[in-house]
């Protein structure tokens, strides 16, 4: 069985040697870790992976090899939780979901929901007061109500939660991952600046010539350091939620910009920029950045690109408190405004369809407080966006 592991991290882009496998095999053996899926998780990955940026690629082919599997004691049939928590899940037509009401307002929300709180004594499923599963209440999961706070579920479905309350994992981003067309990097070549800057390792053949002549034949090397890009960029990745379906796009973004641009920082946010920001998605609850050091950071000259689908309810950028994941004191458009002030030449690119756009109120509000420079996350959005930026030189 774990030989067929072995091949499946494999052939999922995580390069494990023979040796770290006849390793792992040698610390089961000792019983380093016996009768825990979770001890040989972490036994497993130890042995197997020896840079960090390929944790993500070995938890897919774990999660996807072991499916279910929960506990090793005994013969016991097990169905994943997953499985049953499914079958509560409140399936309704348009025609229903029109019959459904909203509280009427983030404060009412609020209000309604510490009430409930103090009140609600037990588990509850269906209808629409109670937090529970499978039901039109504003509180719970796997239920509907066109404005809610999302407790106890997985993942976005309708995606109009006002607020999520619970602990979230998400993943980096991939660096290494493969393009498959040259388009993204040849449009974000748009936005270039050269300079020779650094030491001189780089042969200069036309000042060689020129010098070797003019030392009568003898040979006269002349360096220059290597020419490259040396435009400054802060990429800005929305991660989690809705952007979940905007992965792969994303990689190929992330992974294009990383040859592109030398001078490049990256931070995530979710959903909408506020008074942090972080580098590691598995390290974001312990180690974030204060937006204000950001701003205090990186000189003004740097261009900031922010990608996101700016898909979301409105209270988490225009309320303090909005948030879905925490309380922010201050609004997320007033964070988006100083970014702006310190960073003048800013871009938003958003995976999500040009079409769609006036549908959703969060995105024409991001819209307008970007100035209109918001552009769609394809190659021709990507052209225009880059053309935009360059225009600051």
């Amino acid at each position: 069985m774990l030989i067929e592991f072995f091949l499946k991290l494999r052939d999922g882009g995580v390069p494990v040697s023979v040796k770290e496998f006849l390793t792992l095999i040698e610390a089961l053996a000792k019983r380093v870790a016996f009768g825990s899926m979770e001890e040989f998780y972490w036994l497993a990955r130890a042995s197997l992976v020896k840079d960090e940026k390929f944790y993500d690629r070995y938890d897919r082919v774990f999660a996807a090899y072991f499916k279910g599997i929960v506990d090793v004691e005994g013969i016991t049939l097990i169905i994943p939780e997953e499985w049953l928590r499914k079958l509560a899940e409140k399936i309704l037509t348009e025609e229903e979901k029109k019959l459904i009401e909203a509280l009427g307002g983030w404060d009412k929300l609020m209000e309604t929901l510490k009430k409930r709180l103090e009140e609600q004594k037990g588990r509850h499923q269906g209808g629409s007061k109670w937090i529970g599963t499978a039901g039109a209440s504003p509180y719970g999961a796997f239920g509907y109500n066109p404005e809610g706070v999302r407790i106890g579920q997985l993942e976005s479905r309708h995606r109009r939660a006002v607020k999520v309350w619970d602990k979230r994992e998400y993943r980096n981003l991939d660096d290494t991952v493969e393009i498959g067309t040259r388009n993204i990097k040849v449009a974000l070549r748009r936005l270039r600046r050269f300079a020779r800057i650094g030491a001189p390792d780089e042969l200069d053949l036309d000042d060689t010539i020129r010098s070797t002549a003019k030392n009568a034949g003898w040979l006269d090397l002349k360096m220059v350091p290597e020419r490259h890009n040396a435009v400054k960029v802060l990429l800005f990745f929305d991660v989690g939620g809705s952007m979940d379906d905007h992965i792969r796009i994303c990689e190929q973004l992330f992974s294009a910009a990383r040859v592109e641009f030398k001078q490049l920082e990256y931070f995530y946010f979710h959903n909408f920029l506020y008074e942090r920001v972080w580098r590691d998605n598995r390290r974001r609850s312990a180690e974030r950045m204060a937006t204000w050091d950001v701003l205090h950071t990186y000189p003004h000259d740097y261009r900031v690109v922010l990608v996101g689908d700016a898909t979301m309810s409105p209270y988490e950028i225009v309320y303090p408190g909005g948030s879905v994941e925490h309380t922010n004191e201050e609004a997320g458009a007033v964070w988006l405004q100083r970014l702006l002030t310190v960073y003048p030449n800013a871009i938003w690119l958003n995976p999500q369809p040009e079409s769609v756009w006036s549908y959703h109120e969060s995105i024409r509000t991001t819209r307008q407080l970007m100035g209109e420079r918001m552009f769609p996350l394809t190659l021709e959005g990507l052209d225009r966006g880059m053309r935009l930026l360059s225009k600051a030189h």
